[in-house]
C-alpha cells in the first residue's frame, strides 16, 4: 500500500468534506495541517477499503469495523450529535460542538459545553440517539 493516498480519493474526500460543511453548518478547522491530516487519512482508507472509515481511531480490524457503519465518515456521533472527533467538522473557532453530546460523553469532559452556531443544519440521525449510546457502551471503538 503507498504511503500517500492516491489524488482521485484525496478529490473526492476534499469535495466530500466541502459539500458537508455547507450541509451541515460547521467549518473546517483552521489550521490547516488538522484538516489535511484528517483528508488524507480518510483518502488513504477509501484507497485501502473503498469507504472513508475515520482515521482518528484505532481498530483492531479494519474491514470489519466498516461493516458496522458506525465510523464512516460523516459518522454516526457527526449525524446524531454534530461532533467530529478528529476535528474535521468543528465551528469557525476550531471547536468540536458538544451541545448535543451526552453529559457523560468524553467530548464534553474534554471540550466543555460548545453550542452548535448553525442548530437549523445538519444532525440528519438525531432521532437515533439512544441506539447510538446503546452501541457506544456496548460496543466502545
Amino acid at each position: 500500500m503507498p504511503e500517500q493516498p492516491s489524488e482521485q480519493a484525496v478529490g473526492r474526500i476534499r469535495t466530500f468534506v466541502e459539500r458537508y460543511c455547507e450541509k451541515s453548518g460547521t467549518a473546517t478547522h483552521p489550521v490547516a495541517g488538522v484538516t489535511e491530516a484528517v483528508i488524507l487519512g480518510l483518502a488513504k482508507n477509501v484507497d485501502e477499503l473503498g469507504r472513508p472509515l475515520c482515521p482518528c481511531r484505532f481498530y483492531p480490524d479494519k474491514k470489519e469495523e466498516i461493516k458496522h457503519r458506525t465510523w464512516i465518515c460523516a459518522c454516526d456521533d457527526m449525524q446524531i450529535y454534530k461532533y467530529c472527533h478528529c476535528l474535521l467538522f468543528v465551528t469557525k473557532e476550531g471547536l468540536p460542538i458538544t451541545e448535543y453530546l451526552p453529559e457523560d460523553h468524553e467530548g464534553r469532559s474534554i471540550h466543555g459545553l460548545i453550542k452548535d452556531p448553525t442548530p437549523d443544519k445538519g444532525r440528519p440521525l438525531k432521532a437515533k440517539w439512544q441506539e447510538r449510546e446503546k452501541e457506544r457502551q456496548a460496543r466502545p471503538s
